[in-house]
């Protein structure tokens, strides 16, 4: 599946996909619809902002030369073709350049589209509030924490594969790895369903605790999705992962970060989150003495 954001300079841009008897295109399809003469690029990092992805993710396209350097000088990370001149080639180039093919794809894939729109909705909502606490007490969030099954793998090995930016240790898991760690006694694991009142954002994030010696768990794994950063995710999973250890007697929690070009979004992850620095890229956390510094503003279900 493809996301479609579009960015057109026209007064009266929607009656092309809701009237339009040859347009394939419908609003359905669209996450992000832009209209006004605003500068490309800004444009597209408004948009980059409302869906919360990478620029790198991202493929810009534009039957103007002008136009198409504009972006590559503006944001150099995003893909920019050099569309044909002539339009019935299109087709042909973009498939020779394989920008659209995905390794596997899930249920949550199916519903891609829908989850984007409602972030955006939740962004609009954003701007009426004046502090960030009443607005997250009024999105009405609901997780649903479980070990990871049989259902859930498939979806974890995808965020696992495609994470870049909340990858604290830049781990990658394919199914049948994932599989094997699910029902192994050296490990525990967490996955993380939220939803609000505007939607369902399915699987968003899961977490890998290797059990050590003395009372310890080492966080093997922990990834989300940029979609729900600034939610109170990061906290809520963080007290899942507590109530875990304390249920089963161990009483430290040690994680690491390995820095790499695209994860520096969570370079100061376990600082924020109260954690001690032990060494260049390990953080530890006594777990009874914990006390955080927040409020998720999260129920679980």
């Amino acid at each position: 599946m493809w996301l479609f954001a579009v960015r057109i300079q026209s007064r009266l841009p929607k009656s092309l996909f809701e009237i339009h008897p040859d347009m394939k295109l419908r609003m359905d399809d669209i996450a992000v619809f832009m209209a006004n003469w605003e500068n490309k690029v800004d444009n597209i990092r408004h948009i980059q902002n409302i869906l919360q992805i990478g620029f790198d993710t991202m493929v810009f396209l534009d039957d103007n030369p002008f136009e198409r350097e504009m972006v590559k000088s503006g944001i150099p990370e995003i893909t920019v073709p050099d569309l044909p001149e002539d339009p019935a080639e299109y087709l042909l180039y973009l498939r020779s350049l394989n920008l659209f093919e995905t390794a596997s794809y899930t249920d949550e894939d199916e519903i891609r589209t829908r989850q984007y729109q409602e972030e955006a909705q939740r962004n609009s909502l954003q701007q009426s509030f004046s502090d960030e606490a009443t607005f997250l007490q009024s999105l009405e969030m609901t997780a649903i924490v479980k070990p990871f099954d049989n259902f859930t793998i498939p979806r974890i090995a995808q965020l696992s594969q495609r994470s870049n930016q909340f990858n604290l240790r830049r781990v990658r898991y394919t199914d049948d790895d994932i599989q094997s760690i699910a029902y192994a006694d050296q490990h525990l694991t967490l996955s993380f369903n939220l939803a609000d009142k505007f939607g369902d954002h399915g699987l968003i994030a899961f977490v890998i605790l290797e059990i050590q010696p003395e009372e310890t768990l080492f966080i093997d794994s922990w990834i989300m999705s940029c979609r729900v950063l600034k939610r109170g995710m990061e906290l809520f999973t963080l007290l899942s992962i507590i109530d875990l250890a304390k249920a089963r007697g161990y009483k430290k929690l040690v994680g690491e970060y390995i820095p790499t070009k695209k994860n520096g979004l969570v370079k100061d992850h376990y600082e924020k989150l109260g954690f001690s620095k032990a060494d260049d890229n390990t953080w530890e956390l006594e777990i009874d003495n914990y006390q955080p510094n927040a409020k998720a503003f999260i129920d679980k279900k």
